[in-house]
C-alpha cells in the first residue's frame, strides 16, 4: 500500500518579507488611480477628447476598487488576472494621444493611467519574481515611446526607473520564496529526524537488545548457536543503520567472496549506554573470517564483564591499527577475577575464556592477554597478527 507524504504549510513567520510587499501594492494601486483620475479633472479643459478620457477612467476606477482583493496576496492575484490589468495600463498609455492631442503629448504630459501603470507591473514582479517584471517593463517603455512618436529623456528616465524597482523587488520575492522552502525542507528534515530518534530509542529498548543477547550468547555457547549469534550481530548491524538514516554497513549487505571486512562495523553493534568504543577513524579491513572471530572473542569478553562484573559495570573498548597486527583492548571497571579463579573455572569445564576468547585468537594465530586486579577491574588485550603480504603492503606505502 503507497503512502503519501504531504509537504508542511509554509510557516507563517518564512511570509513575513512578502505580505508587507502585497499590501503596499494594494494601497498604491488606489491611491494612484486616485492620483492618475485628479490629473485628469485638473486639466480636463486642456484634453481634445475628454469624453475618451471619461471613458477610460470608467473602467480604471471600478476596476482597481473590484480588484483589491486580488491584490492582498499571491493566492488571488493569477495570471490571467495579471494580463487583463497589464492590458488596461497599455491600453490607457495608447489612448492618451487619442485624448489629449499629439501637441500636449509632445510636450510631455503624463499618459492616462499615468503611475497606476507602475502598480500593474509591480503585480508581475512579486506574482513571478524578476524576469515577469522585466518583460512587463519592456512592454510598458515601448507604449510609451509609441504613444509619444518618438524617445524623449523623460520618457526613457520613466521607464528606466519603473524597470529597476520592478526587477529589484522581483529579485527580493524570489529570494525571500528560496528561503521560505529552505526553512520548510529544514523543518521537514527536522521532524523527520525526531521521529527517527524516538524510534530508535523505542528499538534500542527492545529488538535491538535481544539480538545483542543472542549474539553474546550464541557466541559463548558454540556450535550452531554461535552461527545463530553471528546472525542476529548481523541483523543488529544493518537495524542499527536503519535506524541512523544509512545504508546497511558492508558487514550486512551480501558478502563479497574473499572480501575483507571492517572491524570497526563489526565491533560497533557491541558499543552501547555502558560500554564505549574509541579507534581509529578510518576502516580497519581483515580477512572475514578474523574479523568475525576477533568481534566474537571481544562478544565473549563482554559477556564475562555483563556476568562476572556486574550489570552496572562500564567497560571500555580500544582498537589500535599498527603495521602489522590489530589489538583490541577490552578494559571494565569492575571488581576484578580474584586469583586462582580462571584456573578453577577451567578445573569445572568451564572455558569461556580459554575458548571463546584464547582459543579463537590462538586459531588465527593470535594471541590473549588477561591483566585482572582485585578492586580495579579486568583488562583484556587480543592482539592478531595481520597476514604478512599485507604487513608488507602497508610497510610499502608507508614509505
Amino acid at each position: 500500500m503507497g503512502t503519501t507524504t504531504h509537504r508542511p504549510a509554509p510557516p507563517e513567520a518564512a511570509r513575513l518579507v512578502e505580505r508587507p510587499l502585497w499590501q503596499a501594492l494594494t494601497a498604491y494601486r488606489l491611491l494612484t488611480a486616485c492620483y492618475a483620475f485628479g490629473l485628469f479633472l485638473a486639466e480636463r479643459e486642456h484634453f481634445a477628447r475628454p469624453a475618451v478620457a471619461w471613458a477610460f477612467y470608467a473602467v480604471l476606477l471600478p476596476w482597481t476598487l473590484l480588484t483589491l482583493p486580488r491584490v492582498r496576496g499571491d493566492a488571488r492575484c493569477t495570471r490571467p488576472f495579471l494580463v487583463a490589468d497589464l492590458l488596461i495600463a497599455l491600453t490607457g498609455i495608447l489612448l492618451t494621444p487619442l485624448a489629449d492631442g499629439a501637441a500636449r503629448v509632445a510636450s510631455g504630459v503624463p499618459t492616462l493611467p499615468s503611475i497606476w501603470t507602475a502598480g500593474a507591473v509591480l503585480a508581475w514582479a512579486l506574482k513571478g519574481g524578476w524576469r515577469p517584471a522585466a518583460a512587463t517593463s519592456v512592454l510598458v517603455g515601448v507604449a510609451n515611446v509609441a504613444q509619444r512618436g518618438a524617445p524623449s529623456r523623460s520618457t526613457l528616465h520613466n521607464v528606466l526607473l519603473v524597470c529597476i524597482a520592478a526587477i529589484a523587488i522581483g529579485y527580493v520575492v524570489e529570494v525571500a520564496r528560496a528561503s521560505e522552502r529552505t526553512l520548510a525542507r529544514a523543518l521537514e528534515i527536522e521532524s523527520a529526524t525526531r521521529e527517527r530518534e524516538r524510534l530508535a530509542r523505542d528499538i534500542h529498548d527492545g529488538v535491538l537488545q535481544v539480538l545483542a543477547m543472542v549474539q553474546r550468547r550464541g557466541t559463548a555457547l558454540g556450535g550452531e548457536a554461535a552461527e545463530l549469534g553471528r546472525l542476529a550481530g548481523e541483523q543488529e548491524t544493518a537495524l542499527r543503520a536503519l535506524v541512523r538514516g544509512g545504508p546497511p554497513p558492508a558487514a550486512a549487505r551480501p558478502e563479497t567472496p574473499g572480501a575483507p571486512l571492517d572491524l570497526m562495523t563489526l565491533l560497533a553493534p557491541l558499543a552501547g549506554a555502558r560500554t564505549s568504543l574509541a579507534g581509529p577513524g578510518t576502516p580497519v579491513p581483515l580477512p572475514a573470517h578474523a574479523a568475525r572471530e576477533l568481534s566474537a572473542a571481544v562478544a565473549a569478553a563482554l559477556d564475562n564483564v555483563a556476568r562476572h562484573a556486574g550489570e552496572q559495570a562500564r567497560a571500555w573498548l580500544l582498537v589500535e591499527d599498527e603495521t602489522d597486527a590489530v589489538l583490541v583492548t577490552v578494559r571494565d571497571d569492575g571488581p576484578g577475577i580474584p586469583e586462582g579463579r580462571l584456573a578453577e573455572a577451567a578445573e569445572q569445564g568451564r572455558l569461556g575464556v580459554a575458548q571463546s576468547i584464547r582459543g579463537r585468537l590462538a586459531d588465527l594465530g593470535g594471541s590473549a592477554a588477561l591483566l585482572s586486579v582485585p578492586g580495579q577491574g579486568t583488562e583484556v588485550e587480543l592482539r592478531l597478527p595481520r597476514p604478512r603480504e599485507k604487513t608488507d603492503d602497508r610497510k610499502d606505502s608507508a614509505r
